[in-house]
């Protein structure tokens, strides 16, 4: 009875009519309300929609894929307080880039909790632990993180809803992101450097494979490494795996 109150509230919430004995779940107009707000591109609008779905406050949506010039670069949208945003956004960035490939893949929709320094302000009423959910959008990383009132314990089942939902939705209205991304494709001879990496051959190996020079070698493999936010060859080799290049 319980749920049904709920879906009820949740659809009154949204603006739909509530016909008698009607049973339609918060799901299902979720996923209704998405669609509206993929149809106007209302990036904002959608992840104000999720937010209210699992009963969190606040959204940040960050990306982790490039180096920014500016700590707030990397936020894709946010109606958390600004100074909390520019402080946090590079402690979400930096979290990701310190993982593994196989530690990306694992973690991708899987809420996890992190606590906010104690030296920042937060909102009264608001809990200083917040939810954090990865998913990809191409081979864009993002991460979803959501605060939610003191006290509250947000919903598991739910947040798996909303770092799936949240996937889809973004792939939608974050197609300029996405497009931005097609600048960074590998060229072929990084693509070549990427496969010799990954059979084992050093440096001076693929230069005198590809007829060019070490220097030259080296050149590709920083720019491989710099457009897949990799840091070790090893890395580089897994994103390469993982995007079906070698």
């Amino acid at each position: 009875m319980d749920t049904i109150r709920s879906d009820i509230a949740a659809r009154e919430a949204y603006g739909f009519p509530v016909a008698t004995g009607e049973r339609t779940s918060a799901r299902e107009l979720l996923v209704q309300d998405l669609g509206r707000c993929a149809d106007r591109a209302s990036l904002s609008a959608g992840l104000k929609a999720l937010t209210h779905y699992v009963s969190a406050s606040h959204f940040l949506l960050v990306r982790h894929d490039l180096s920014f010039d500016t700590d707030s670069d990397c936020v894709v949208a946010s109606d958390w307080p600004f100074d909390l945003v520019r402080k946090m956004a590079p402690v979400a960035t930096g979290g990701q880039n310190r993982m593994s490939e196989l530690e990306k893949c694992l973690g991708l929709f899987q809420p996890a909790f992190a606590h906010i320094d104690d030296t920042y302000d937060v909102p009264a009423g608001l809990s200083r632990e917040y939810c954090v959910v990865a998913f990809n959008v191409g081979r864009v990383r993002m991460s979803l993180l959501l605060l939610f009132q003191e006290h509250f314990i947000l919903s598991q089942s739910k947040l798996r809803d909303v770092g799936l939902m949240t996937g889809y939705f973004a792939s939608v209205c974050c197609e300029a992101v996405v497009r931005a991304e097609r600048d960074l494709d590998l060229t072929d001879r990084e693509v070549e450097c990427l496969y010799w990496i990954a059979e084992g051959k050093t440096s001076d190996e693929i230069a005198v494979i590809l007829g060019i020079s070490k220097n030259t070698i080296n050149n590709y493999i920083t720019s491989v490494m710099r457009k897949t936010a990799t840091k070790t060859r090893s890395e580089a080799i897994a994103w390469a795996v993982r995007n079906g290049l070698v």
